[in-house]
Formats: C-alpha cells, sequence, structure tokens
C-alpha cells in the first residue's frame, strides 16, 4: 500500500511585519481553528529578540477559497508562568491545537521553554481568542519503561480530534510526542537514558493516552496521560535524524493520516537552531483507526522538501515544518513553517 497524498505550494502565508517587535525573529509554525462564526484564524509563534516566542492570532484571509494573507489581532499566550521562563530562555513554543468536539474546546498543546528546557503543556479556549491554562503535562509512571517521562525534553505534541481505544480498551483521548533522551544538554556527563526494550537513541512519535471518563470529571486530567506507546523511528533517509508529529491526525477510511516532519543532516547537541546543519521535511503515516499504535503505511520519500528560496533561507536554513491542517470549500491545506521565519501553505489532494 502507498499513501496516496500529494502537498503542492500554494505560496506563503505570512512573514515578519516591519516593526513588530514581537516578530523581529521569524514567524512560524502556525496552529488554526475556527472561531465560534466559523472564522478561520491562524496561531502562529511569533519570535522576539533573544528567541522569546509567543502565540499570535490572525485572521486568515482567503482569495477564491485559498488561503492567501492574514490580518493580524495581537497575542494569546506569552511566556507569563514562571515555568515558561528560564534564566537565559522564555518561550511558549509551537502550539498544536485541535478542536474536541466531545468536550467543544480548543485544546493547545504547547512547549514551554523554561529552566529545564523544552517541556510540553496544555491550555484551552472556547473562542480561540482566550486560553486557560491547564499546565504543563504529566506523564504516569509506567514500570515496564523503567524511566519516568518528565524526566525528559519532549516536543511535536498533539492531540487527535476524536476519542480513540487505548490500550486497555477504554475510550481515550490520545496524544503524540517526541520524548528527547539525551539529558547531556543540562547535565554534563548525564549522557542518553532510554526506556526500557527501546535501543535507538533517536528522537522519535509516541503516543499516550487519557481516558474520556476521567476527563469528563475533571478536565484537568487530560495533562495527565498514561499508557505511553512507541508508534515510529525514523526509517528512511530524509528522516535519519529523527521524526515528529505535525499536525492533529485526520482521520480517513483507511486509516488515521499523520503528516509529520523529518530531518536528516547534523545536528549538535542542545536546542540552538543556528548550530543546526540540517534539512527538514514533509513525510506521512498512517495509523490503524482502532490502534493508533499500529502503523499501516508510511512515506519512504518526503511530500514536501525544502526548494523554494523562503524554505531554503531563514532562521535555520532548509526547513519545511507542518504544524496545522484545515478543510476550505472541500480542500484541505497544510500550515508549514518556513526556514524557522515564514509561514507557508500547500494543497493537500489524495490522488
Amino acid at each position: 500500500m502507498t499513501i496516496p497524498y500529494t502537498l503542492t505550494r500554494a505560496g506563503v502565508l505570512m512573514s515578519p511585519e516591519p516593526g513588530n517587535e514581537f516578530e523581529v525573529e521569524g514567524v512560524l509554525n502556525p496552529a488554526t481553528g475556527h472561531t465560534p462564526d466559523g472564522t478561520l484564524y491562524l496561531l502562529p509563534r511569533l519570535v522576539a529578540a533573544g528567541n522569546v516566542s509567543r502565540v499570535g492570532l490572525a485572521r486568515v484571509v482567503l482569495d477564491d477559497g485559498v488561503p492567501v494573507r492574514v490580518e493580524r489581532e495581537g497575542v494569546v499566550l506569552a511566556p507569563d508562568e514562571g515555568w515558561e521562563r528560564g534564566k537565559n530562555n522564555a518561550g511558549v513554543e509551537d502550539p498544536r491545537v485541535t478542536y474536541l468536539a466531545t468536550l467543544g474546546l480548543h485544546v493547545m498543546a504547547y512547549i514551554a521553554y523554561g529552566p529545564l528546557g523544552p517541556k510540553p503543556a496544555l491550555a484551552v479556549s472556547s473562542n480561540l481568542r482566550d486560553w486557560r491554562r491547564l499546565g504543563p503535562l504529566h506523564f504516569e509512571y509506567q514500570p515496564l519503561l523503567d524511566t519516568d517521562l518528565n524526566l525528559f525534553p519532549n516536543k511535536d505534541t498533539v492531540f487527535f480530534p476524536r476519542p480513540v481505544p487505548g490500550p486497555d480498551g477504554e475510550p481515550s483521548y490520545a496524544m503524540l510526542h517526541r520524548p528527547m533522551w539525551d539529558l547531556g544538554w543540562f547535565r554534563e556527563g548525564e549522557g542518553v537514558h532510554l526506556p526500557a526494550g527501546v535501543t535507538d537513541q533517536r528522537p522519535g512519535i509516541w503516543v499516550s493516552f487519557t481516558p474520556v471518563a476521567a476527563v469528563e470529571s475533571d478536565l484537568g486530567n487530560l495533562t495527565r496521560l498514561r499508557h505511553h506507546r512507541l508508534v515510529a523511528l525514523p526509517e528512511y533517509p530524509f528522516e535519519e535524524l529523527k521524526i515528529g508529529a505535525g499536525p492533529p491526525p485526520l482521520w480517513t477510511p483507511d486509516g488515521w493520516l499523520v503528516i509529520h516532519h523529518g530531518v536528516t543532516g547534523e545536528q549538535p547537541a542542545g536546542f540552538d537552531p543556528t548550530t543546526q546543519r540540517v534539512t527538514y521535511s514533509a513525510g506521512a503515516l498512517l495509523l490503524d483507526l482502532d490502534d493508533v499504535t499500529k502503523i499501516i503505511d508510511r512515506t519512504s520519500e518526503p511530500l514536501l522538501a525544502p526548494e523554494t528560496d523562503d524554505e531554503r533561507v531563514g532562521t535555520v536554513a532548509n526547513v519545511v515544518f507542518p504544524t496545522a491542517v484545515e478543510e476550505i470549500d472541500g480542500v484541505r491545506y497544510v500550515f508549514y513553517g518556513m526556514a524557522d521565519a515564514r509561514i507557508g501553505v500547500a494543497r493537500l489532494d489524495k490522488v
């Protein structure tokens, strides 16, 4: 089976606004969502001087159904909490927003760049403008893994848009994430700590679950995850360094379509993007509808790789980083970061 989808560029949607202090180091890696009146909005990561990130809100302007530009409406989330600010860094980064109809809420999974580096957190909203933090994620201890996932930096967090069966058969909300096992970046000599049964230290895509019933009794349980499972590790040349989930998974009759990024090249230790000599491309996984830990198929070649000047030149060269997907008049569009500096849009077609 071959994943029957293509990505075709539709243009640059958003670039840094001259004179805007919140955007001097780029706009990138957006989430998307619709307000109650049906208007489509972009929630871009805005990067100010010193690599301080905020989440903005911008109305998407359409031309004959195609996203062509945005109209800014300000900042909706900033690193205002102590756990979102380190001594030499701060930020709320790379939001992924999933609308959970069963809760009637937009759920933003974002990365809080605090004292111990990137850690995932959640916020919720009914209108995309007013966000209430639920706090950092907590991964329940799982004895068979012989480790505590809360120790590790983690990125690329995104929820499925509807409940799925958990490993125990219980209807659950599921979240993809990407733990990073090297702790040497903040404690010299500590090195890599792999969970039991994992022999490949390259970052891959994991999934964790929280029962629907628990969330119905207390929304805060959305931050408390369990039954952690490895879904996918790098397999093909375009993802030889690492892979991570992109937009919220799309339900299709064939399975859950997960647009992801794959990274190849050279990446020194740590999280400074300016030291990286890498290429980020977009690929796809197809996961089983009844068991989201099971891969049905995956792309061996990228669906979209850096080719245009906007994708090849920027804060980090050679980056295509998909983070959101929306359907407009029956056509799906993927929104993606371009070289950590701009935001592009591409049409997603089934062939």
